[in-house]
């Protein structure tokens, strides 16, 4: 098989300022037409910022979707004209205040691939130095600084719900692990 859908129609349902949406007749492999729904979305970054303490820094805000405040890792959606590194830095000064250095990448992640085409772009960083937060002006949070450890331990204990942070948070520990050779240190076992 070749797993191919061809799109045959799309009609625009619905465009804001973040997404769009888009009904589009999609032909199967079979011969076959379905319908599907899909939301475009610009797509987003995520950096998990190490401080000299091994501990990562964290924001925690209200989610509108979900009626509640939820922890994650530094992160937004993209800017047309800047790749996702420089988005990256760009967020985790804006919501954190930290410069971070020494970046490398931990992939990407398909948050929704049932219905959304939002691709998040994963970093690793080092904090560097810290300079003035630069929110949103609808942007309101909390930072915090959290043990890489502790926040492995609160992936594994469905502490922190949301998808990218709980990715980039294990992707890191992995990392360290391999940059520094403390295996049972940061699994906690």
């Amino acid at each position: 098989m070749k797993l191919f859908e061809k799109t045959l129609e799309k009609k625009e349902i619905f465009s804001g300022k973040v997404i769009h949406v888009t009904e589009e007749i999609a032909e199967l492999e079979d011969g076959t037409k379905a319908v599907r729904e899909v939301v475009g979305h610009p797509g987003g970054v995520c950096i998990a910022a190490l401080t000299e303490n091994d501990e990562l820094l964290f924001v925690r805000q209200f989610r509108y979707p979900y009626k509640e405040v939820l922890l994650e890792l530094p992160a937004g959606k993209l800017e047309k004209g800047q790749s996702p590194l420089e988005n990256g830095k760009r967020e985790l000064l804006e919501e954190t205040g930290a410069v971070g250095k020494e970046y490398m990448t931990l992939g990407q992640v398909y948050p929704s691939p049932g219905y959304c085409g939002e691709i998040i772009h994963l970093y690793f960083c080092k904090v560097d130095r810290f300079e003035k937060q630069q929110l949103d002006e609808d942007e309101f949070l909390n930072v915090e600084k959290i043990p890489l450890k502790k926040a492995v331990e609160m992936v594994l204990n469905h502490e922190i719900a949301d998808a990218k942070t709980q990715t980039a948070v294990l992707k890191t520990a992995m990392l360290y692990q391999r940059l520094t050779g403390c295996r049972a240190d940061i699994a906690g076992m």
